[in-house]
């Protein structure tokens, strides 16, 4: 059982240490499913990349902003945001933390 409080402390004290101002984790991989404690540093973006099939980002500290095609969306501490299947960014607006959800091998609708 992981303990996502002493886990998302470690990674965002890692990430504001590190060059690169992030840290991640895979908490869960089980078949298609993944999920990923992500932590990054005040300012820090993941560029612009491909969604999987069915994703979902859950911020649990901190507040993001995801860049899309539709718009951005700013995602504070508690807030569930499902991704869409298109390209997009997550910027950290402060240093975060965020649980990503992943499910890798179902066919796109």
């Amino acid at each position: 059982m992981a303990d996502l409080d002493s886990l998302t402390e470690y990674h965002l004290e890692k990430a504001r240490t590190t060059d690169h101002g992030r840290s991640a984790e895979v908490l869960v991989h089980d078949g298609p499913l993944r999920q990923t404690l992500l932590a990054l540093a005040a300012g820090v973006e993941l560029g612009e990349h491909n969604s999987p099939p069915a994703a979902s980002i859950l911020a649990l500290r901190g507040r993001l902003r995801v860049t899309a095609l539709d718009g951005d969306d700013d995602v504070p501490a508690g807030q569930l945001r499902v991704l869409t299947h298109e390209r997009h960014a997550v910027t950290a607006l402060e240093d975060s933390a965020f649980l990503l959800t992943t499910v890798t091998s179902i066919p796109r609708p």
